[in-house]
């Protein structure tokens, strides 16, 4: 997920995607633990997504913080 589509969401479309995103990170590690995935790059790039969004949520609330 680029940044620019995370920017686009709405503070709770991007709570809910977080932990979309969460949910399948654990089920991705536990279906690798038990066979390894053909691309386990995917695990890598799931937790950057992660981030990112992290990342996005703090700015908004930083934001939000200096307008008040």
């Amino acid at each position: 997920m680029k940044t620019s589509e995370i920017k686009e969401l709405s503070t709770p479309d991007l709570l809910e995607r977080i932990d979309t995103e969460k949910t399948l990170l654990v089920r991705m590690k536990l279906n690798h633990a038990i066979t390894p995935l053909d691309n386990p790059q995917k695990v890598k790039e799931l937790k950057l997504t992660i981030a990112r969004l992290h990342t996005e949520m703090r700015t908004r609330e930083l934001n939000k913080k200096s307008n008040s």
